[in-house]
């Protein structure tokens, strides 16, 4: 019961994490204007994303508009373009195998080391899905805060971090996390591929059957010899 509440814990968290990463792609606050020196008060701000760049002006009015052109983008935003639609289709790839191999289905019968293989290639998928987000999220991150305090850049061009970069960061980790606890809760397997059930020490799965020895008949030259007048 505890390892099929971890499981559904775990899994529960990972899908929220892949929802949070759909998001993060969908998002256009990945790269946001900055506020720099006098240019405290604006009138607009602008978003800039994977799939278009947005402007956001105090009256409430907001206007976005898709990239012309996908070879002119820089190569962070082309790796993220990549790494984040990969990573959409590996995190639903994870959830399919994780409900096959989880306790509380139906699926594999009741072979129960056929399903914990498939809990732990679900868990590694989940985690393979947090790297993928991850790594587009930091480089991102990283040429974001190297232009910012690159001289040489404008301070028209330079940007802040946006909202995005932060969930995204919250998703990577959550899908990493939970992919892991959904890989620790198979259960260990002996060399016999016998389950252990809470003993870890020495296992007398295989350990020949003892047969208790008959009882001996009582005669009378096991008796004590006693001397009669």
């Amino acid at each position: 019961m505890v390892n099929t509440g971890m499981q559904l814990i775990s899994f529960t968290c990972a899908v929220t994490g892949w929802i949070m990463a759909i998001a993060v792609t969908a998002l256009p606050q990945w790269k946001v204007s900055a506020f720099i020196g006098n240019n405290i008060l604006t009138s607009e701000i602008k978003w800039e994303g994977i799939w278009m760049n947005c402007i956001y002006q105090t009256t409430g009015h907001m206007q976005c508009k898709t990239y012309d052109s996908m070879l002119a983008l820089p190569p962070d935003i082309q790796a993220a373009r990549a790494l984040m639609c990969l990573a959409i289709f590996m995190g639903w790839l994870s959830c399919t195998v994780s409900c096959c191999g989880m306790k509380c289905t139906t699926c594999a019968g009741d072979d129960r080391r056929a399903k914990a293989g498939i809990a732990l290639a679900g868990g590694i998928l989940f985690i393979l899905t947090g790297l993928c987000v991850l790594i587009p999220i930091s480089w991102t991150a990283n040429t974001v805060v190297r232009d910012f305090y690159n001289p040489n850049v404008p301070i028209m061009h330079k940007r802040e971090l946006g909202q995005a970069i932060y969930l995204g960061w919250a998703a990577a980790v959550i899908l990493m996390i939970s992919g892991a606890v959904l890989s620790s809760t198979c259960p260990l397997m002996e060399r016999g591929g016998r389950y252990r059930r809470g003993y870890i020490g020495r296992s007398f799965a295989n350990s020949p059957a003892t047969v208790p020895d008959p009882p001996k008949p009582i005669t009378s030259s096991s008796l004590p010899m006693r001397e009669y007048v």
